[in-house]
C-alpha cells in the first residue's frame, strides 16, 4: 500500500506543478508534437489526444495501433473532464480503497475508465480546461510519458516530478 499512497502523493505535486498559465492550439500542438516524435524514436504504438474544452486540437494514431486505443482515450478523456484529475490518479486511490469505478461511483465504465494516460490540461487560477491523452503502453508508461513532455514544455526537472 505505500508505494501506492507515494504514487497518489506525488501525482498530486505533478498536477500542482504541471499548469499552465495559458494553453492555445499553437500549445497543443507543440506538447502534441512532441509525444510523437517520443513515440517515432521509441518505436512505440500509441494514439495521442489533447483537448480544450471538448474541442480536439491533436489527435495522431501512430502504426500499431487499434479501434481499441481511440476508445481508451475517449474513457479516460471523460473520467479526467468528470473528476479534473489525472486518470492514473484515479486509478491509484480506487486501487489503494479496494474499490472499482462502477460499484464507488455508480459511473458506466464503457464511457468512463480509470486508468493511467490522460492528464488535465490545469490553467492557473482557472482549474481543468482540457485533457492530453496517451494510449497504447501500459498504463503507468502512458501517464509518465505525458508527465515528462509537460515537465519538458514548462521548463521543470522530470526528477522532483517523476513518479519513482
Amino acid at each position: 500500500m505505500m508505494n501506492i499512497e507515494q504514487d497518489i502523493a506525488q501525482i498530486v505535486r505533478q498536477e500542482q506543478r504541471l499548469q499552465f498559465t495559458q494553453f492555445d492550439a499553437e500549445t497543443a500542438w507543440v506538447i502534441g508534437s512532441r509525444l510523437r516524435q517520443l513515440a517515432k524514436e521509441r518505436n512505440l504504438g500509441i494514439v495521442i489526444d489533447i483537448q480544450v474544452n471538448e474541442h480536439q486540437l491533436f489527435h495522431v494514431a501512430m502504426f500499431g495501433v487499434t479501434p481499441n486505443n481511440a476508445d481508451w482515450v475517449r474513457r479516460k478523456r471523460n473520467l479526467v473532464q468528470h473528476y479534473h484529475c489525472s486518470s492514473y490518479l484515479m486509478k491509484l486511490r480506487l486501487q489503494h480503497q479496494k474499490a472499482n469505478l462502477e460499484d464507488k461511483t455508480g459511473l458506466n465504465t464503457r464511457d468512463l475508465a480509470a486508468a493511467g494516460g490522460c492528464f488535465p490540461i490545469l490553467l492557473k487560477g482557472t482549474g481543468c480546461i482540457g485533457t492530453i491523452t496517451v494510449s497504447g503502453l501500459p498504463q503507468r508508461e502512458d501517464h509518465n510519458l505525458v508527465v515528462s513532455v509537460l515537465a519538458d514544455y514548462l521548463q521543470l526537472p522530470l526528477a522532483e516530478l517523476a513518479l519513482s
